[in-house]
């Protein structure tokens, strides 16, 4: 019986292979959600909604937006790891959801090893901005500003966990102040409160704030960059401000459950290569102050390597903040 069924099984190992193969040959035949860890308006949010248009159009299929807030996108993530491991539900993940998550809330139902990579799409950058009637008119007054008053200055950011929590984090300890970090359900109704006054500035990425520091609705202070950006080129840089120990350089990649075929991601990473390539989501981008990653980080093995160095690198810096 036993070598019957030792027999039995290559046959049964190749009628997979080859369903798995036709399913793949015919992925997508409807449209695929991609789901977004933060409110609609911030950075994640704007960066899928350009990559996923021009994904769809390379797929021949729609890709539908899902905002799933809560949690600095753990929320989002647990719903993308329960899904189906089909191609037709992925994530777009940062630094934030998905490495420095599971320091600070070690008991979640999903482990680094519940996702696939697909791509890295995008690479961003933080930025330091307060309302524009702050006191302080610069990085520097900020920091001298925030020590005589420990504790009063109150910065948002989209959530515990987040990327822009994560530029927080990186500047106040730089920084050696005492703020407190406000969490928002995203980095949208973080920005509006900072513009209306109810907060005192944001941790925020280029590509949701620049607008607003353009129009003078905030203030920047600094970006967490080597180089001024194209969008800002007023803004200095961390090191031009006088904090050159700020950096804040960012990436957001697509995710897929666990189980998905690699045909499948195959597939999905093609489109995403063909996305960022396009003349639609470069001229967005640079709008953004947002860079698509060069042409040999569009690999599944460049996330994921990304993933495992963030895992550790939030690991060290975040341990006071596991719950």
């Amino acid at each position: 019986m036993i070598a019957f069924v030792l027999k039995r099984l290559p046959a049964a190992v190749a009628v997979v292979a080859f369903a798995t193969a036709a399913f793949a040959q015919d992925f997508p035949k409807r449209p695929v959600t991609m789901i977004v860890p933060f409110a609609a308006g911030g950075t994640s949010d704007v960066i899928a909604r350009t990559v996923a248009e021009q994904m769809g159009i390379a797929l021949g299929q729609t890709i539908v937006i899902e905002n799933v807030a809560g949690a600095g996108g753990s929320t989002a993530l647990a719903r993308a790891s329960r899904a189906e491991p089909d191609g037709y539900t992925i994530a777009i993940g940062n630094a934030g959801t998905n490495a420095a998550t599971y320091t600070i809330y070690p008991k979640l139902p999903f482990t680094p090893d519940s996702f696939v990579p697909i791509a890295m799409v995008a690479k961003t950058f933080g930025i330091i901005a307060v309302r524009k009637d702050f006191p302080a008119k610069d990085l520097k007054e900020f920091i001298a500003y925030a020590k005589a008053n420990p504790g009063k200055i109150n910065l948002g950011h989209a959530g515990v966990g987040s990327s822009n929590y994560l530029i927080c984090k990186s500047f106040v300890t730089a920084a050696g102040i005492d703020a407190t970090l406000v969490g928002y359900r995203g980095a949208a109704p973080a920005l509006t409160d900072a513009i209306g006054g109810q907060i005192d500035g944001v941790c925020d990425a280029a590509a949701s704030v620049s607008q607003s520091i353009n129009e003078k609705l905030a203030r920047g202070l600094a970006v967490g960059s080597t180089v001024r950006l194209a969008t800002l080129p007023d803004l200095p840089t961390s090191a031009e401000a006088g904090l050159p120990e700020f950096e804040a350089q960012g990436w957001n990649g697509l995710f897929a459950p666990k189980g998905t075929p690699p045909a499948v991601i195959a597939k999905l990473n093609a489109a995403a290569r063909t996305a960022v390539e396009t003349d639609a989501v470069k001229k967005r981008f640079a709008d953004l102050s947002t860079v698509a990653p060069d042409p040999d980080e569009h690999t599944p093995e460049v996330l994921q390597k990304l993933v495992t160095r963030d895992v550790e690198k939030y690991r060290k810096m975040l341990a006071d903040d596991a719950k």
